[in-house]
């Protein structure tokens, strides 16, 4: 009877570990969620459903090279495993690796034709190479296998975001919403197209919406941000993108808005010194120096300011007219004007 009830005891244990981490996850605390994780027993560790829910931890704080290695080793350990496909594939997306994502869909048709997974891997394939008409096809046969499939709604309205066909990009992203309010990537996908059409009310409304729902995201925050800025809120945009970075040191972008947003409120010193951390963390970025140079000019360091340009020059010479231009007026006073676009 002893042996009974320990045996249940511990069955209660792992059953308590596993839901506290799959909870964490939910909520996006997935540091958190790893650590509860990570002790669990290797034989259960090991197991497909377990490196599933790390693969979307690492996704989720976009470390795609261990999401792609924790989702590999749920293939090797499960080879027959469909759930958990449609996520690698979009980890090898963000990686930019077409040939072990080419291979992915090659393997998954082949394994399963009936699976909605299978077509959404094949779909990511296609939106890799730019070929979006034809991933919109497959993404559609993906859904006719599966309505319900929320990830492949999303991932359809980014490929008409690509073609700017925005009104089906918002029904994709709407049908997303309302198979699951909780994805917070159709909430992204509707703030971003609203940003592109200047509707900066709504594009705020819907970032925020998306960082309520995942507040741990630096990216979502660095989008938030944004539109709170081109909303006439500069003040509560530096906020957020400071909380952006807090969330997120290795993500040069909040830094980078942070001195856009400076250089338009005409304090170049402040600007100069967010620009001076983001050229650290990302030294081969010819938009950084670019606008280093800029911020220089206006603080009357004309020598300083031509060696940013000569550089920006240097790592993109195919923009060469707008730095050249940006030389030739080095000794011309200066105008207030933001930094351009974003790296």
């Amino acid at each position: 009877m002893e042996k009974h009830d320990g045996a249940v005891q511990s069955i209660l244990e792992l059953f308590c570990l596993l839901g506290a981490g799959y909870w964490r996850l939910c909520q996006f605390r997935c540091r958190e969620s790893l650590q509860l994780f990570s002790v669990l027993p290797h034989v259960q560790h090991n197991t497909g459903w377990v490196l599933h829910q790390e693969g979307r931890a690492y996704f989720e704080m976009a470390e795609y090279q261990n999401a792609q290695r924790c989702l590999e080793l749920m293939q090797g350990v499960e080879p027959h495993r469909m759930k958990g496909l449609d996520l690698l594939s979009t980890v090898l997306w963000q990686l930019k690796k077409e040939v072990e994502l080419a291979h992915l869909a090659q393997r998954t048709v082949d394994f399963d034709r009936l699976a909605p997974e299978a077509w959404c891997v094949v779909g990511n394939c296609f939106s890799l190479q730019k070929e979006h008409e034809t991933a919109l096809v497959f993404f559609g046969r993906s859904l006719q296998l599966d309505p319900s499939f929320t990830y492949t709604h999303t991932l359809s309205g980014y490929e008409y975001m690509a073609n700017e066909d925005f009104d089906k990009a918002m029904a994709c992203f709407r049908n997303g919403i309302r198979l699951d309010e909780r994805h917070y990537n159709a909430w992204y996908g509707m703030g971003a197209i609203y940003h592109r059409q200047e509707k900066y009310d709504l594009a705020e409304y819907h970032f925020q919406r998306a960082v309520q729902i995942n507040p741990q995201s630096s990216v979502l925050r660095c989008n938030l941000g944004m539109s709170q800025y081109s909303n006439g809120k500069p003040v509560e945009a530096l906020n957020t993108l400071a909380e952006a970075f807090r969330l997120d040191p290795h993500n040069p972008q909040a830094r980078f808005q942070r001195a856009t947003i400076y250089i338009a409120l005409n304090r170049p010193e402040e600007a100069l010194k967010e620009l001076e951390k983001v050229r650290d963390a990302a030294p081969r970025e010819a938009t950084v120096h670019f606008a280093m140079g800029k911020v220089l000019k206006r603080l009357g360091r004309p020598e300083q300011a031509m060696r940013c340009f000569l550089t920006a020059l240097d790592l993109d010479p195919k923009d060469n007219q707008l730095i050249k231009s940006a030389m030739d007026k080095l000794e011309e006073p200066d105008v207030l004007e933001e930094a351009e676009g974003a790296f």
